[in-house]
């Protein structure tokens, strides 16, 4: 793991713009998605996160939120090159602390199936199966009260 990582909220042009090319990059372009597609209507809503080293930006997600107390993470993504090595659970803790800070007492995600694993280490419950994004990639319903 990199030393000095950190968790910001993207501020600057330049910041959003990596953001969403990590989104971009991870989440739409493997599956020759158009690039806006990893955005929506709701991002001016939402709270934006980034993991970053001092010489890197490793991964992305979004916090938003449907009710007072519920809040959803979408978009979240970490560089091929840095999965499996712990920096998604930092983002996730970081997404469920905003969350309760702001309100929440449970939080929810829609989770590909090879995804699934990693969240339920997180203590995340199964709940159901949900779409099928492209028509080839299953998503889940997962759940933790926080």
């Amino acid at each position: 793991m990199l030393t000095k990582i950190k968790i910001i909220s993207p501020k600057t042009s330049d910041e959003f713009k990596i953001y969403y090319d990590i989104r971009f990059t991870e989440l739409r372009k493997p599956w020759g998605q158009p690039i806006g597609s990893e955005k929506d209507s709701l991002e001016n809503e939402c709270i934006h996160r980034m993991l970053t080293s001092a010489s890197e930006y490793i991964g992305v997600a979004r916090l938003q939120f449907n009710k007072t107390s519920q809040a959803q993470i979408r978009y979240m993504a970490i560089k091929k090159e840095y999965q499996r090595q712990g920096y998604g659970k930092l983002l996730i803790d970081d997404m469920e602390k905003n969350a309760k800070e702001n309100g929440a007492s449970e939080i929810i995600l829609e989770s590909r199936e090879q995804a699934i694993k990693f969240y339920q280490k997180l203590n995340y419950k199964l709940e159901k199966k949900t779409h099928l994004l492209f028509d080839e990639i299953q998503h889940f319903l997962m759940k933790k009260y926080l």
